[in-house]
């Protein structure tokens, strides 16, 4: 469905042109970028009645929504500036983190839960000069667009597929867009490479436990962590790698929801015509699972919409996955 509908939309915006707002979602991490590099006063202007009012009126971008703030020491500066360690040397195993436009610019703990991580378990981890994964292009049918930001990424990581660097992500729409997306959008043995050595997180970790590696962790035996899965990371993953960390790392009682969509499905929920729907979906059993639990029960989810979604919908603060396993190697 999700193929059928951005292929109508490059037909239908040929036809009639391609709306602002279209535009502006599509160019995220161009908004981010910029955003980042002007705060914290686009922190303040995003924030600003009037500016949201405006962003409404020409925009269509509900002036009830809050735009994720932008970090102003960006995750790539913390990556430059960070002490080195041991595991950074050559000689360790290699892997590649696909950091996307929100974990670089929004939201850069994440970034540095994720590279923590993967030190500490002995990895190098690797940056490239990734662009847009593309997905917020599909997502409005721009697909020439995609197409040309999915052979650059894919330009950049061939070579290190090809000796055997997996290419890890932290939020499900951009990582597994090289795995989905892709294949269709290039059609080469490349594009098929990547697709093939790209990887959730959580799936490394437990290829990395199956295979007879043991992590050092610390175990937090009887706490409850209450996980909303990702739709994209349900569809081709699967919660099942994610639950096994939770559990067999650090021993918490994972609750997962079955909830079906956040009600936010990337941009829908910032939508005006959309947002009274949007949070209808978030209440049929999210919102209320949300509110059920204990305040020290732990609320997970994988995609940055899902995490605005709960904080908006229930008060509640929802921790990337990353940043929950990240705490179980200090």
């Amino acid at each position: 469905m999700a193929k059928i509908k951005y292929e109508f939309l490059a037909h239908y915006h040929q036809r009639h042109g391609i709306p602002l707002r279209a535009h502006f979602f599509a160019n995220v991490e161009t908004l981010n970028r910029w955003g980042s590099r002007l705060a914290p006063a686009s922190n303040w202007m995003v924030r600003f009645p009037p500016a949201k009012l405006f962003m409404q009126q020409w925009l269509g971008i509900s002036a009830k929504r809050e735009i994720p703030p932008f970090a102003r020491r960006t995750f790539l500066d913390w990556f430059a500036q960070r002490p080195r360690s041991d595991a950074t040397q050559p000689d360790r195993p290699e892997v590649v983190l696909f950091h996307d436009c929100f974990l670089t610019y929004n939201y850069p703990r994440i970034g540095q839960a994720a590279v923590e991580l993967l030190e500490r378990m002995g990895h190098r981890v690797l940056l490239v000069d990734k662009v847009c994964c593309g997905r917020p292009m599909i997502s409005k049918g721009l697909v020439d667009q995609a197409r040309s930001r999915a052979a650059h990424n894919v330009r950049l990581l061939a070579p290190y597929v090809k000796r055997g660097v997996p290419v890890l992500g932290c939020e499900p729409s951009c990582l597994l867009t090289l795995r989905d997306e892709y294949p269709d959008l290039l059609c080469n043995d490349n594009a098929q490479a990547v697709a093939g050595a790209a990887f959730m997180i959580e799936e490394y970790l437990m290829d990395r436990l199956d295979s007879g590696e043991t992590l050092p962790r610390k175990s937090f035996s009887g706490r409850k962590v209450l996980l909303h899965g990702h739709c994209h990371l349900k569809a081709i993953v699967g919660t099942r790698p994610l639950v096994r960390c939770l559990r067999e790392l650090g021993g918490f009682e994972v609750i997962e929801v079955d909830s079906g969509c956040c009600g936010m499905a990337g941009s829908f929920g910032f939508e005006k015509e959309h947002y009274d729907l949007s949070l209808a979906i978030g209440q049929r059993r999210l919102f209320p699972a949300v509110t059920s639990m204990s305040p020290d029960t732990e609320i997970v989810a994988s995609g940055v919409s899902c995490r605005q979604q709960i904080e908006h919908g229930t008060g509640r603060l929802a921790r990337h996955p990353v940043e929950v396993l990240h705490s179980l190697f200090l």
